[in-house]
């Protein structure tokens, strides 16, 4: 019996099989190559946002509301344009039978009729009043049983009326005014929106990047806890230490290791609660990169306090309900009120039994209408209404107030850390290689014998410590400035202004 042998089986591959699976194995280390790249992934600030702003919800919600507002007044300044209207009533058949109180008799009239009305109605802007051009034409087949007569005749009426409210306010202006306040309104809204969605993006990319940066902190740690541990096994084996201070040394190690572990744990959730804002994949692997190099940023307290005052768009939307209370006291005040109405037109009428004819005898019909609603007494109903409009005005108006003061204590504030927050960053920085100078002086003095493990961990803990504090202050000082570019909308960075001046 032959025995097995891979080699032949393997020359007896065919070469087609063969290709298959070199095919098959490029394309698997191609993906491996791939998903090796993707956990490369390395985001920037400005791309997290951006991200975040493609796949937030409120954003989207913000959008739609936005182009809502936007086609709201666009249709209304469409209606203010000519309107063209065209009805036909093609056909319409009556038969009636009525008594006639004249000749006291009963008679049946029968009457058959077709007509069209063509209009064109603008309305106008400045007085809230309408013109129309209206042109009527109609062809009517009557018969009436009482004298045994049928009467076709066609007819036409063209005429120019004008309609015009008086001694009242101008609702048309006033619901565009509405119109183009919902619409700053949205956008106002919609920029806020954006700013708190940037706000949240930056402190939580911060965060993962602390917690990213205390892993690496951590790492470092655990690399020179490993440099002791070995320094005193050594040692040990040697004689030259006592065997507790290996035991000191592994416990430093075992510390350390499991701060590291820690760390990776608080890296996960807040790489989950980061991936979460901003709406990605929550198996995608990434990390992010800071310049987080400390650069002096010249800030000025009256500029960001003037700049606030004058663009946070906050202000504008207090403004925006003053003018939408004053809104309502207008419609409020216009409620049972002394108002009329002029009506005017003036057109020519012409009837025949022939169609080309129509106007062979024309009539001339002038129509004049003036009318008035007074209102004579409604039991102080438009007087409490005035009042509680009055006082929801007010409020509004306080609330104004209460928002321009909470700007100015907010920015106050946020400058007074930024200026706290560079000396500490100062501070820190010397802290930190005052540390390491330590360390590296110490752990020279360990590996001679002159200090024990106990001591060496102290300053290894130290040096981790400064650097924690340092990374803090200089994220934290990067917070306070997205901060006061918010508060101010002022970007001291780029010393540029946020957004475009209103005008």
């Amino acid at each position: 019996m032959s025995s097995y042998q891979p080699n032949n089986l393997t020359r007896s591959t065919p070469k087609s099989v063969r290709n298959i699976a070199i095919m098959l194995l490029l394309i698997g280390g191609f993906m491996v190559i791939s998903s090796i790249a993707r956990a490369q992934r390395t985001l920037k600030l400005q791309d997290a946002i951006a991200i975040a702003q493609a796949s937030s919800r409120n954003i989207k919600k913000s959008m739609l509301n936005l182009y809502g507002s936007q086609r709201s007044l666009d249709a209304q300044r469409a209606a203010l344009k000519s309107r063209f209207a065209l009805d036909i009533t093609p056909f319409d058949y009556n038969r009636d039978r009525s008594f006639n109180d004249l000749f006291s008799r009963w008679n049946t009239n029968e009457m058959y009729n077709s007509f069209a009305n063509l209009s064109v109605s603008q309305p106008i802007v400045a007085t809230d009043g309408r013109i129309s051009l209206i042109n009527r034409l109609g062809y009517r087949d009557n018969y009436s049983e009482f004298q045994d007569i049928r009467t076709k005749t066609y007819s036409n009426n063209l005429y120019l009326q004008l309609d015009q409210p008086i001694f009242t306010y101008n609702r048309t202006k006033l619901q565009l005014k509405e119109l183009e306040l919902n619409l700053e309104n949205a956008s106002i809204s919609n920029a806020l929106q954006l700013l708190s969605l940037e706000q949240s993006v930056t402190q939580s990319f911060y965060t993962f990047y602390q917690r990213q940066n205390s892993l690496q902190i951590s790492k470092d740690e655990y690399e020179n806890q490993k440099i002791s541990y070995e320094i005193t096994k050594n040692k040990v084996d040697a004689d030259l230490l006592a065997q507790e201070e290996l035991y000191q040394a592994e416990l430093n190690l075992a510390t350390s290791k499991s701060t590291m572990e820690n760390n990776e744990v608080l890296l996960q959730n807040a790489a989950d609660d980061f991936k979460l804002l901003l709406g990605v994949d929550l198996t995608e692997e990434f990390a992010v990169e800071v310049d987080i190099d400390f650069v002096t940023r010249e800030t000025d307290l009256n500029q960001a306090l003037q700049h606030a005052l004058a663009n946070r768009m906050e202000l504008r939307e207090r403004a925006i309900d003053i003018e939408r209370s004053q809104f309502e006291l207008i419609r409020t005040k216009a409620m049972n009120e002394f108002k009329g109405a002029v009506s005017l037109s003036l057109g020519i009428f012409g009837d025949n039994e022939r169609a080309p004819d129509i106007y062979e005898v024309p009539a001339v019909n002038p129509r004049v209408a003036v009318s008035f609603n007074i209102p004579i007494f409604d039991w102080g109903e438009k007087r409490a209404r005035m009042e509680a409009a009055a006082a929801s005005r007010e409020i509004k108006m306080i609330d104004m107030e209460v928002e321009k003061n909470n700007i100015m204590i907010n920015i106050r504030k946020v400058y007074r850390n930024l200026q706290n927050l560079e000396n500490q960053i100062l501070i820190a920085e010397q802290n930190v290689k005052n540390a390491t100078l330590t360390y590296d002086i110490n752990l020279e003095r360990y590996k001679n014998g002159d200090l024990t493990s106990i001591d060496l961990n102290r300053f290894q803990s130290q040096l981790s410590e400064k650097k924690s504090i340092y990374a803090d202050a200089l994220i934290n000082y990067k917070i306070e400035l997205l901060n006061l570019k918010i508060l101010s909308l002022y970007d001291f960075e780029a010393q540029q202004p946020v957004i475009a001046p209103r005008n």
